[in-house]
């Protein structure tokens, strides 16, 4: 056997071995056994100077990476929708049954690690990216590619993508701690840490693990049912945790739920729930989803951990609306692996109604939240101390006006607290995306170039800003250019930038349905804002309010004066296609899918991801596979290109 040979033979038995470690839980040999295999491999490369594809020593990267590059999924990630109780479980049960009669559901565990979606092209591994907000993540394919659960090499020959969570077991976890120069405080953090580690080779010592739970685009297949996918993920070589449940009702759900309630610290993996989805995969499309969830699917979450510690103090913060919240300072104190030193309080009413003190001792939770929650009192003590609600801002000194169980400043032009966070909020990346302006930086613009107003922005010159502290020419001229790159802004975002009180994105993006242009929303009565989906009493009079508001127009007409132009995507041109659902396959000649998508959807129409038997029509380019065949099984209508374009005579 000449040494080329030799080395594909150690590629195949260490990948064995590795299958046999990682996926199977079942050794075939001694790590000394392993680390002699692979130490030849190693050398063998280095004297050949050959590395093949599918190498395992490939899994470690070279070179620390400089930064991370931002990458757009080809597929839409959504978060999971949460229930917390049998009750609500059992509503999404009958939900479903509308859609559905004798509908089947998966139930899978909840992982509790780092979204990552990874990616393959002709049966091999090519890359790896993480969740990020659902549309653009991180490339992080180095890293990911010494993950050793992350096969290099699957059977399935198209092209692939699937979503999973990068997870650090707890036995990983307590082998890497017992030599950590700097112990870890839990396996979530861990995991996290490694995956977003620029360089690959500190990945590679935390000994990640990855579980597989969807498949988001599988080239020339189509999955009936979860359980159907499920199978493919681990005939392809991928981990699933090994639990998988099929039930019909709620009452067989709940039943797994209480059983895995008991049992989860013993698992070598943190999970905080059970994810329960609708099984038959086509009737998906049918339900939809909101905004950010699937309609389909909710994350069953376990009971949060609590526990106790001092409140020491109560510190008022001024937000950019310039209400005045509490914060709950605590003595620090260890939670689901997290320290906790700070947890929200809401106002003064809910503090009355858990009746806390300063120096008491209460109880907090933590579910998940950034900042956890103080539940109530736990002991009290003679030296409490009751919590007065402030009289004048904490920040301006101004007199706070009183509303409901909430306070405000109103000193909306001169309290340095409410504009830095107005700004913040500004330039963050759902609104105006002006990369390079953090917190500090828009202090540093406030303090040193009495910058107060969103249109000021735009008025910096590269002159004011290489004056500033740490600023040099490159980082000047990165923030102007991304200052006038920003300047064209979808009418959503600029709805969600003004900062209006209890306005969200979704709620931006609703508005930007309905109003098809500033103009119309300024003007528009309670009537008709109300009208919009899921815009209630409160939010309404806060939009009625703050256009209303002199200094808001203003602000709004210096941002136009500056440059600023806003488009709505949203606008619908006509309604020729309202009540009907596209399905795109294949390359269409002219049209890319995403022109052709948003063409249909600006008139009216919906575009669904596969075929059903409400699907109106299905266009078909060249190539078009498996989604033709079903079409034509369900006498679904086709279409080319040009005869869409003949038949609805759409301009193009």
């Amino acid at each position: 056997m000449n040494k080329h040979e030799r080395m594909k033979q150690l590629v195949d038995e260490i990948l064995m071995h590795n299958r046999n470690y990682y996926e199977l839980d079942n050794p075939t040999i001694s790590d000394k056994e392993y680390d002699k295999l692979y130490d030849e491999l190693v050398d063998l490369e280095k004297e050949l100077g050959i590395i093949l594809p599918n190498s395992p020593t490939q899994r470690v990267g070279g070179d620390v990476l400089e930064k991370f590059v931002k990458k757009k999924h080809q597929v839409r990630l959504y978060s999971m929708n949460k229930v917390r109780s049998f009750g609500e479980l059992e509503d999404f049960f009958a939900d479903m049954e509308k859609f559905q009669k004798d509908a089947t559901f998966s139930v899978e565990y909840k992982f509790d690690g780092l979204t990552i979606v990874t990616e393959y092209l002709d049966g091999k591994y090519v890359g790896a990216t993480t969740r990020g907000n659902g549309e653009i993540g991180e490339d992080v394919s180095l890293q990911v590619r010494t993950i050793k659960s992350v096969p290099l090499e699957i059977p399935f020959k198209g092209h692939l993508l699937l979503q999973g969570e990068g997870m650090m077991t707890n036995s990983s976890f307590k082998r890497y701690n017992k030599t950590a120069s700097e112990p870890l405080k839990n396996p979530r953090n861990g995991v996290a840490g490694a995956v977003r580690n620029l360089d690959p080779k500190e990945t590679s010592k935390r000994q990640l693990d990855y579980f597989c739970y969807s498949v988001l685009l599988c080239e020339g297949k189509k999955f009936k049912t979860q359980q159907e996918m499920n199978e493919f993920i681990k005939e392809n070589g991928f981990k699933t945790g090994d639990f998988f449940k099929i039930v019909k009702t709620e009452k067989e759900a709940e039943k797994i739920i209480n059983e895995i309630d008991k049992v989860k610290n013993d698992l070598d993996i943190m999970i905080d729930g059970l994810v329960i989805k609708l099984n038959e995969v086509e009737q998906r499309e049918e339900v939809g989803y909101t905004n950010k969830f699937p309609k389909w699917a909710r994350a069953y979450k376990f009971e949060a951990e609590e526990v106790s510690t001092m409140l020491n103090e109560v510190v008022w913060q001024v937000g950019r609306t310039g209400k005045v919240s509490p914060t709950a300072i605590l003595e620090p104190v260890e939670l689901a692996g997290a320290t906790i030193s700070r947890a929200t309080l809401n106002n003064i009413e809910d503090i009355r109604k858990k009746n806390v003190f300063i120096k008491s001792r209460v109880f907090i939770r933590r579910s998940n939240e950034v900042i956890p929650e103080v539940l109530g009192l736990a002991e009290k003590y003679d030296f409490s101390e009751k919590i007065d609600e402030p009289k004048t801002c904490p920040c301006c000194g101004n007199v706070l006006e009183k509303k409901g169980p909430l306070v405000f400043c109103r000193n909306h032009d001169n309290c340095k607290e409410q504009i830095v966070s107005r700004l913040v909020h500004f330039v963050s990346r759902e609104a105006f995306n002006i990369e390079g302006l953090s917190e500090m930086t828009i202090i540093q613009f406030y303090d040193e170039l009495n910058l107060r107003h969103f249109y000021e922005l735009f008025h910096l010159t590269k002159e004011q800003l290489i004056a500033l502290d740490k600023f040099k020419d490159k980082k000047a001229e990165n923030i102007l250019s991304s200052l006038q790159k920003s300047k064209k802004i979808e009418f959503y975002r600029f709805l969600f930038s003004l900062g209006i009180c209890e306005v969200g994105i979704k709620t931006a993006k609703d508005l930007a349905k309905t109003f098809p242009d500033l103009q119309a929303i300024k003007t528009a009565t309670f009537e008709q804002i109300i009208s919009v989906p899921d815009v209630g009493e409160i939010i309404a009079q806060n939009i009625i309010d703050y256009f209303q508001d002199e200094d808001n127009l203003k602000e709004i007409d210096s941002l136009l004066a500056v440059g600023v132009e806003i488009f709505n995507d949203n606008t619908t041109k006509s309604n020729i296609f309202e009540g009907m659902t596209f399905v795109l396959t294949g390359t269409l000649p002219n049209y890319s899918r995403s022109d052709m998508t948003k063409l249909i959807e600006e008139n009216g129409g919906k575009c669904a991801s596969s075929v059903s038997k409400n699907t109106t029509y299905v266009i078909a380019g060249e190539e078009a596979g498996s989604k033709l065949e079903k079409a034509k099984t369900l006498g679904v209508g086709i279409l080319s290109e040009q005869e869409f374009f003949d038949k609805f005579l759409v301009e193009r």
